[in-house]
């Protein structure tokens, strides 16, 4: 298969699957706080953990979990998907921000501020 060939099938199944988009939030199971995110690839979240897993090394997560990373080690968090969005084709990046940053401040008003990195 030529890769002009290879490259047509790989947009044409990203184009029948496209990624869930949603609000996740990444759990410290030893302290209880939680980093609360929202992404248009909810699968990418999940591999970011697994890399740090692998690696032990917190360089694929958010900044403000590293300190925590350090001294609970990478199998103190677990990731957990508050809301998928359902996206439309004809809904614009614009478009799915904007619902992603609301499904996100709702999502904020159900866990306590003080459990937030």
């Amino acid at each position: 298969m030529t890769d002009r060939a290879r490259r047509k099938q790989i947009v044409a199944e990203y184009k029948q699957n496209p990624p869930t988009a949603g609000v996740y939030r990444i759990v410290n199971t030893q302290t209880g706080r939680s980093l609360v995110g929202t992404t248009s690839n909810l699968e990418s979240i999940h591999k970011k953990l697994s890399f740090a897993r692998k690696t032990n090394s917190s360089s694929a997560l958010d900044l403000r979990l590293k300190e925590d990373f350090k001294r609970y080690g990478a199998d103190a968090f677990e990731v957990e998907v508050l809301e998928e969005l359902d996206v439309r084709r004809e809904m614009t990046n614009a478009e799915i921000r904007e619902e992603l940053d609301v499904l996100e401040a709702l999502c904020r008003e159900q866990i306590d501020p003080d459990l937030l990195y």
